[in-house]
């Protein structure tokens, strides 16, 4: 098992880089690695619950469902 530190510092306005991060710690968690995140600059505002409900990569990909589960997961958000 692995320790992983992933730094999110993209906010609203980059909704691609900020829900690829939550997609790599996601995958991080469900391998079963020890797994932190810490917000910095404009990723702060995700720190604020309901944030990323509405925030969706041009994949499809839904950041609220990865922050759901890393949350339940007990995964430490530093800000």
């Amino acid at each position: 098992m692995a320790k992983f530190l992933f730094v999110l510092s993209r906010g609203l306005e980059d909704p691609t880089r900020a829900t690829r991060c939550m997609q790599l710690a996601h995958i991080a968690r469900q391998e079963g690695h020890e797994v932190s995140i810490f917000l910095v600059d404009d990723g702060v505002v995700f720190a604020k619950k309901g944030m990323a409900e509405n925030v969706v990569a041009p994949t499809g990909d839904e950041m609220n469902t990865y922050m759901d589960f890393l949350v339940q997961g007990k995964v430490p958000f530093y800000v």
